[in-house]
């Protein structure tokens, strides 16, 4: 059998099937250099002001705080990690990718409405979703309804603090905002990204 020649090369497949491109995570980057320098110019006037003990003292606690959020940061990256290979991509990619239109936005909207936990489970599980075929608009929509609806803190908080009629009428003003901010989100996300061609379009 005769070998496609390079300027005919055989289909690579559904243009579905490609990864879509995303940005490299870097250890070190601008926001990292950044926050090193606040942090620096922070402990040099802490230093001028209160001394090494001031100093001391800020470190002690911090890495005590530290030494509690890093299992829940832990877990919750696990959690994504786990969900990411437990649901499947075809189902996650028809449900909330780039074609399922206002449908998806409406399931990511709900799907952060009821997603209990704080952000050390919110943000891997959308990672999560992002990794296994959900597009920016729908996980746009997914964190936003949770950050703005997510039915715990109104629970807990809002509600015994605010009273019933103000939480009802936030959250029903609020619910237009996921699927308004995941539209926009999906509109730039293709114009950043635009889908490659097709080698039939090509031809």
């Amino acid at each position: 059998m005769s070998e496609p020649s390079p300027n005919n090369p055989a289909p690579s497949g559904d243009a579905e099937s490609e990864p879509r491109p995303g940005r490299v995570r870097k250890p070190i980057g601008w926001s990292t250099i950044i926050i090193a320098a606040l942090v620096a110019v922070s402990a040099a006037l802490v230093w001028r002001r209160d001394g090494t003990d001031g100093v001391l003292d800020i470190l002690t606690h911090d890495l005590s705080l530290f030494s509690g959020i890093l299992p829940r940061v832990l877990a919750g990256c696990l959690l994504g990690a786990f969900i990411s290979e437990i649901l499947p991509h075809e189902k996650v990619s028809r449900s909330l990718g780039p074609k399922s239109g206002l449908m998806g936005l409406l399931i990511g909207t709900a799907f952060g409405a009821i997603l209990p936990g704080g952000p050390f489970t919110a943000y891997p599980v959308a990672s999560a979703l992002l990794a296994v075929g959900a597009d920016f608009g729908a996980t746009i929509a997914m964190v936003v309804s949770w950050t703005l609806i997510g039915y715990g803190r109104a629970v807990a908080w809002e509600i015994p603090i605010m009273g019933t009629d103000f939480t009802l009428w936030r959250i029903v003003i609020s619910l237009p905002l996921p699927v308004l901010a995941g539209a926009l989100g999906r509109f730039v996300y293709i114009r950043l990204y635009p889908k490659p061609r097709a080698k039939d379009d090509e031809s």
